[in-house]
């Protein structure tokens, strides 16, 4: 990603998110147990079957929150909806096996590529060329496992599906 290390070249605020670590979350289960991870991906994964692949592009760059940032977020545009269309099936097949609550707010894709570093305020914003703005396919659903720590979340793969493209 070689726009981002562009962008973040000359900040010593932000932290970058791992490359392995870059992607868009569908749903947050949050705390399963482990003995459940089986259940829970052909629970997520078997409403997808047919599924097109979404056509996500790049909008801008965003602060989240906007007045104090957190973090900075490549916000998606969800060509022809597919990608909440995924959310949507995967979101409702597991709210009805109760191992997910759904959300009150509606879906955002994006992709979280830095983190404020603890401590900093008021982060100006990224002020760098645009990022690429190709349309591109997440031809790719993956149930991860976070392991937590102060440096940030590493991504465990536990299961994977491949939508049509």
């Amino acid at each position: 990603m070689a726009w981002r290390e562009q962008a973040l070249a000359d900040r010593s605020d932000l932290r970058p998110v791992a490359v392995e670590a870059l992607h868009v979350t569908l749903v947050f289960l949050g705390y399963l147990p482990e003995k459940e991870i089986e259940r829970i991906a052909s629970t997520a994964f078997e409403p997808l079957a047919g599924l097109r692949a979404p056509r996500l592009r790049v909008r801008e760059v965003k602060p989240v929150p906007p007045r104090n940032a957190r973090l900075f977020a490549l916000d998606l545009a969800d060509e022809d909806g597919r990608a909440g269309a995924v959310h949507a099936a995967m979101s409702e097949s597991l709210d009805k096996a109760r191992l997910y609550k759904p959300e009150k707010r509606p879906f955002w894709p994006h992709i979280t590529f830095a983190r404020v570093k603890r401590g900093e305020r008021r982060p100006p914003p990224i002020a760098s060329p645009p990022p690429p703005r190709d349309p591109f396919d997440a031809g790719e659903v993956t149930l991860y496992r976070s392991h937590l720590s102060p440096r940030g979340a590493r991504y465990e793969a536990l299961h994977r599906l491949n939508l049509t493209l």
